[in-house]
């Protein structure tokens, strides 16, 4: 058995054993009998191990590749600090709290002395106390001064609202200052309220232009807490940098001597105080050493099976049946009646994040020769599918479970595929059974989060909005539907089990994509490795610019300010004044129009649509405007709570999406084109036959029409144009190119250099994860036989967000490790031809075609073989 302190950090890769593997039984654990405070819905279950056992039993060939048991731990205390009012003790002890573990003092001491931390330590390891301690001490100790937290979503902040308050610490009137808060009781928050509990967005939207009627308190402002800050990574951790330092600005303008103190939260990262440094912009000590303790915790890595191969459905490139029951409906590869470019222009694209994460499904299957030479069609069970069922197997079993999906329409589908199946076995039972995610009306959440802690609901299928820091206690275990992009994630979502002390049980259900296949068989990538580093650049000229913008629309801009936006700063000035944005004067740089600037914190395309039925004006809930050209074209299909709607139309300038209730027979995926040139190049490597390239380069992408698809069979029943505005995104990518020369050598044939290009294209983009902190989500790629700037076979990967994320300067700078993984997920798959575990992609705009698993390898190859030792560092 392998075990491993449990602090979720593994920081010990040498001295590894296998614990379970594939053929393996699970041991039962030791635990007693026991049930969750909402009673069993079917037999008790003694212990994860018991739990996980059931759950293999349903599966003629055992799912499980992997069992890690990461080992209970025992808590270490220390004296309340000498400087906590009597008053703030009690409060704690009424809650059960008698002492604060060590890293909780110790933070809290640094805190309380005016130096800023972060708290980088496990799950459910009480880093609220670290930053509510301090904050509460002084709000008693001055009855004027002020506290600021920042949370990045709003459930966070609500949960967060209730922990203060029930502590009932008299003067302090905590309350949320959010998109949610009514308008009437905004000006008793910001009059009255000492400790207010917002977001990022509405610090940036509604705090910072409104300073003055905020002068107040921000004068007083002592603490801003920063809870799960690894979460501002990239493009949006950039923004919330800049956020910050005007927020530092506004308080020393209002008078506050030396600024408030900063107190950041964060689960285990990579160099956190690094981390933390550059999105405040100060010296931050790191609080890394998890003292609390752990309940112990089982982990699965859980591979799909592959479903009995079928006759193709369609000879046009339709799904299978199988493929369709699995829960996968998919678009096809092309528009009717779509010109069929040559082999040497086809251009090949995959999305990067400038679409929402995940909302895009699955693409088709690839055909596979049977031995007989008849065509037939293997896929492999759909993740959704999967974790629809094994969330009703554990709701089943009384045992209280979160399953996370990557995408709102998929954690539609797997609640209502999830109460669907227990409905069938108890009638009733499914009413035990929720969606969760962003875009629902407020009501609607705080009810779904008042359900799930009171054990009303037995299981809830959540988007990652559940993922941070709300206190679920009760939960026995988490059904994660497909790696979610970085280690830190993976290891905050399972988390959210076993928070009460209790034995937890934890899933990842693997997605048909080269990334999840990778690390279900590669165990190590995930139990062995230390979390990563979160990767911001607060000196991306795309987004200090905007943010030097929204700067001097509050206050004019000086010199010395300068300084506190860092590097760069002056040079965006200037270019700010010859654009006609700024005026200088004598006393600094004005804001020169009536309107503020427009600037997106989070990237997602603009201002959110709203969801509305046609029929009585009720609002249903909102769409981002990056999603919107996807999910709510006209005649788009709509989910909420288990209900279809129909698009009738969509205004995207008026941010509207009228619907109406609709069960159709059909499902509808959006298609998009896209096209991508080279701007400049940053950095290249010269490697002969091979060039490996950093730039800036413009992609623009379009939705033209979407399919809709019969239900029951996968059957394509038509394509429809739509007229949607193109969307263009200037980024920073990296790309390789190969002589035509080299790939003859290789064995390519020029016939198949798109298909190898293409396959090659699909696995680099699903592995950069493993080197960069991002999902494939936040990345797009585009491959060509013959690119007209490069003139070359090119392969690009590029960030999905303006201006750039960091992540092709970090595969640019690991060419060789990233390019190395990717050569051998597409080398040791099982599969004959290529499959969604190696070289198809879920989000690719040419429908998978052409493809070819053996040519990637070569062009691989090539690249590797050719690359010289300063892109191998």
């Amino acid at each position: 058995m392998r075990t491993r302190p449990a602090d979720f950090r593994f920081p010990n890769t040498s001295a590894r054993v296998q614990y379970v593997t594939s053929a393996a039984t699970v041991s039962a654990g030791s635990d007693p009998e026991r049930t969750t405070d909402a009673g069993p819905a079917g037999p008790p279950v003694a212990s994860p191990g018991d739990l996980l056992r059931r759950l293999r039993q349903r599966h003629p060939a055992d799912p499980v590749t992997h069992v890690e048991r990461v080992p209970p731990r025992a808590g270490t205390t220390a004296p309340w600090p000498s400087w906590t009012p009597e008053d703030l003790r009690a409060a704690y002890a009424r809650r059960g709290v008698t002492a604060p573990w060590r890293h909780q003092a110790e933070a809290a001491s640094l805190a309380y002395d005016r130096r800023h931390v972060v708290v980088a330590t496990g799950t459910a390891s009480g880093k609220s106390l670290a930053y509510q301690l301090p904050a509460l001490a002084t709000l008693l100790a001055d009855p004027r001064a002020t506290v600021l937290y920042l949370a990045p979503t709003k459930a966070l902040a609500a949960d967060q609202l209730r922990a203060v308050a029930t502590l009932e610490i008299e003067g302090v009137r905590p309350a949320c200052y959010d998109g949610d808060t009514p308008r009437a009781e905004r000006e008793w928050i910001r009059r009255h309220s000492r400790f207010v509990l917002t977001n990022p967005d509405m610090l940036h939207h509604g705090i910072l232009p409104g300073h003055a009627q905020w002068s107040g308190f921000l004068r007083r402002l002592a603490y801003v807490v920063i809870d799960e800050c690894h979460v501002y990574r990239g493009v949006f951790g950039s923004h919330v940098a800049h956020v910050l330092r005007r927020l530092r600005r506004q308080c020393a303008r209002y008078g506050r001597t030396g600024g408030p103190t900063f107190v950041l939260a964060s689960a285990t990262s990579g160099d956190p105080a690094a981390a933390a440094g550059r999105l405040t912009g100060l010296p931050v000590t790191a609080i890394t050493e998890d003292t609390s303790p752990r309940a112990g915790v089982t982990f699965a890595l859980w591979e799909p099976p592959l479903l009995p191969p079928e006759p193709s459905a369609a000879a046009a490139g339709s799904p299978s049946p199988s493929a369709a029951a699995a829960g996968s409906p998919s678009p096809s590869a092309a528009a009717a009646g779509s010109p069929s470019p040559s082999a040497a222009a086809v251009v090949l694209p995959e999305q990067g994040g400038h679409r929402a994460a995940g909302d895009t499904p699955p693409m088709p299957a690839p055909r596979q020769e049977s031995p007989t030479g008849s065509d037939l069609t293997q896929v492999r069970r759909s993740a959704l599918r999967e974790t629809a069922d094994l969330l009703a197997d554990t709701v089943a079993a009384g045992v209280r479970t979160l399953a996370f999906v990557r995408s709102r329409r998929g954690a539609e589908v797997v609640a209502t595929s999830a109460r669907r199946s227990l409905d069938e076995a108890v009638p009733g039972l499914g009413d035990r059974v929720a969606a969760y995610r962003g875009g629902y009306l407020r009501e609607e959440r705080r009810e779904l989060e008042r359900a799930l802690l009171h054990g009303d609901l037995l299981g809830l299928a959540s988007t990652n909005a559940l993922e941070l820091g709300v206190d679920l206690i009760g939960l026995d275990a988490v059904v994660i539907c497909g790696y979610p992009g970085t280690r830190a994630s993976l290891w905050q979502q399972a988390g959210r089990a076993g928070r009460s002390g209790q034995e937890a049980l934890a899933v990842l259900v693997a997605r048909d994509d080269p990334l999840d296949t990778y690390l279900v068989h590669h165990p190590e990538a995930v139990f062995g490795a230390p979390v990563e580093a979160t990767v911001l650049d607060p000196a991306n000229a795309y987004v200090l610019g905007p943010q030097l913008a929204c700067a001097a629309a509050e206050a004019p801009l000086t010199p010395a300010d300068l300084e506190l936006f860092g590097d760069g700063a002056k040079q965006a000035v200037r270019e700010l004044v010859e654009a006609g944005a700024l005026r200088q004067r004598p006393t600094g740089w004005y804001w020169r129009h009536r309107e503020r600037p427009e600037v997106d914190l989070r990237g997602e395309g603009g201002t959110p649509v709203c969801v509305v039925e046609a029929a009585t004006g009720r609002l249903l809930g909102t769409v981002d405007g990056g999603s919107a050209h996807f999910l709510l074209h006209p005649g788009a299909v709509y989910l909420h709570q288990g209900v279809s709607y129909v698009v009738d139309s969509l205004d995207l300038d008026d941010g509207c999406a009228l619907v109406h209730p609709e069960e159709p027979d059909w499902s509808t995926h959006a298609r998009d084109v896209t096209s991508l040139s080279v701007v400049s190049v940053r950095s290249y490597v010269d490697a002969g036959p091979v060039g490996l390239f950093l730039g800036e380069v413009d992609v623009t992408s379009q939705v033209v029409s979407y399919q809709r698809w019969r239900i029951a069979t996968g059957e394509v029943i038509d394509t429809r144009p739509l007229d949607l505005p193109a969307r263009e995104l200037r980024t920073v990518a990296v790309w390789f190119t190969l002589s035509p020369e080299s790939l003859l050598v290789a064995g390519v044939d020029p016939a198949d250099v798109p298909g190898a290009l293409h396959a090659a294209e699909h696995a680099a983009i699903g592995l950069l994860p493993l080197v960069a902190t991002c999902d494939r989500w936040d990345i797009g790629g585009l491959s060509t036989a013959v690119h007209p700037d490069t003139e070359a076979p090119t392969v690009f990967v590029y960030d999905g967000h303006p201006g750039g994320a960091g992540f092709a300067e970090r595969a640019y700078g690991m060419a060789a490790s990233w390019l190395r993984a990717t050569r051998d997920a597409i080398a040791e798959c099982g599969c004959e031809s290529g499959c969604p575990s190696c070289v198809q992609s879920p989000k690719c705009g040419n429908g998978n075609n052409p493809l070819s698993k053996p040519d990637a390898i070569r062009v691989l190859d090539v690249v590797l073989d050719n690359l010289p030792e300063v892109a191998r560092v």
